[in-house]
């Protein structure tokens, strides 16, 4: 009994020693962790101190809002001792006891191992500035408000908290790939579809191939991009050092990063050493097909060669030549590592529409980063362009040079995302045309 009491005593004096604020190297690689995990892009709001919370995020039933996780006594995570922490993290439980909304990648954070969550702890701790900023209640109405219900959703669908480990004879690259992956990036939060009950359909590859297959919904505007083998609207014809260039840099010789990506690769992805990049891309790369019968795309110069001479009497054709050949050319090359190529882009031959017409809408910037300092900035083109115009330079777009679609997008589809983003933004930009 006393040396159970002993062994206990010395076990809290060590790991308070780890997690004091002299121990720099356990607040570094916590530092380093908290940027794997991306953490700072949810938890700090426009202009807002970092992580402080606040930013809202728009779910099906309504807005809820990040919450400050900075070491504040009153408003933050202060108070939170090192099991109050990893129980919010892994099991998505707080403090109080509250179920957190699934917002909060508790599912893939599960698998994230004790010597990773006591750096994390540490650093948040001791290497972030407190902020004394309330949390802001969630704009969800009742009955939907009510807290007991997750209580039920977490114990159904969120999976049991097991450090990860892996697999016999795992490649160490892979393994470390993996473990990225499907615990601290959580890339299946936003990039695996989800079932009616918003629970992902797959939490690993071993569930099936609908892990990483791309979202099954927008959010805020946006599709999240199949991140598989598939020859064309995912990673197939993407080689792995393809696939680095674009986590490093957020660009690459086929596409540049749109939409929430290019926060993870600020935020995120920008920051981890070499060796992670090439595990989290050699990881991808070994996931296979969610449609092994996807033929390989291959480029049509028919678009390219009418455009030349002057032939755009094609629906949508002139609006492109006007407002989007100068970077993206009129074959649809555009410039490598700069303005994206719209051929054969994953994201135009994806089934889903939404982010083309998005990005069409309202325009788009990569930040430069380290190795990469370039801004690339899309602009805006909701304010001049009506409905049926946007529509027509989309489906341009996704059936030239040898894209090919069948779903036509339709002048209802771009006013539904148009109000969309008015509804969420409050922009005036975006409704000039509106109706026009």
């Amino acid at each position: 009994m006393k040396k159970g009491i002993l062994a206990l005593i010395l076990g809290t004096l060590t790991f308070s020693a780890l997690a004091d604020d002299s121990n720099s190297d356990l607040v570094k690689r916590g530092e380093y962790l908290a940027r794997a995990g991306d953490c700072v892009a949810c938890h700090t709001s426009k202009d807002g101190k970092p992580f402080a919370g606040g930013l809202p995020m728009v779910t099906p039933i309504g807005t809820i809002y990040s919450t400050n996780i900075t070491p504040d006594k009153s408003t933050g995570i202060g108070d939170y001792s090192y099991d109050d922490f990893q129980k919010a993290v892994r099991h998505g439980v707080a403090k109080n006891g509250d179920t957190l909304y699934p917002a909060m990648p508790f599912p893939s954070y599960a698998v994230v191992n004790d010597d990773d969550m006591k750096a994390l702890y540490a650093y948040f701790m001791h290497g972030v500035a407190p902020v004394n900023q309330a949390n802001q209640d969630s704009d969800i109405p009742w009955p939907l408000s009510m807290r007991w219900p997750l209580a039920i959703w977490r114990t159904v669908f969120a999976p049991e908290v097991k450090a990860f480990k892996p697999a016999e004879q795992e490649d160490p690259t892979l393994a470390r790939g993996r473990y990225l992956v499907e615990g601290l990036g959580h890339c299946g939060a936003c990039h695996t579809p989800r079932s009616i009950t918003m629970q992902e359909k797959a939490l690993t590859n071993n569930e099936g191939n609908d892990y990483l297959s791309g979202s099954s919904a927008p959010v805020d505007g946006w599709t999240a991009s199949n991140l598989r083998g598939d020859n064309r609207d995912g990673l197939g014809r993407w080689s792995e050092d393809d696939l680095s260039q674009f986590l490093r840099y957020g660009r690459n010789d086929h596409t540049a990063a749109f939409g929430g990506m290019t926060e993870v690769v600020e935020h995120s992805l920008q920051h981890l050493s070499d060796s992670d990049i090439t595990a989290i891309a050699r990881y991808l790369k070994s996931l296979g097909a969610k449609d092994p019968h996807q033929t390989v795309f291959s480029v049509d110069e028919a678009t390219a060669k009418a455009l030349w001479k002057g032939d755009d009497h094609q629906a949508g054709a002139s609006l492109y030549v006007d407002s989007c050949a100068a970077c993206h050319k009129t074959d649809g090359s555009g410039y490598q590592r700069f303005y994206p190529a719209l051929r054969g882009n994953p994201v135009v031959l994806a089934d889903d529409p939404t982010s083309l017409i998005h990005i069409v809408l309202v325009g788009g910037e990569l930040p430069g980063v380290k190795g990469a300092p370039s801004t690339i900035t899309m602009p805006a083109f909701g304010w001049r362009m009506n409905d049926q115009q946007v529509a027509d330079v989309v489906n341009f777009i996704r059936t030239s040079w040898g894209n090919k679609s069948d779903k036509q997008v339709s002048a209802k589809d771009v006013a539904e995302q148009r109000k969309d983003v008015k509804d969420r933004t409050g922009s005036a930009d975006i409704k000039v045309l509106e109706g026009k």
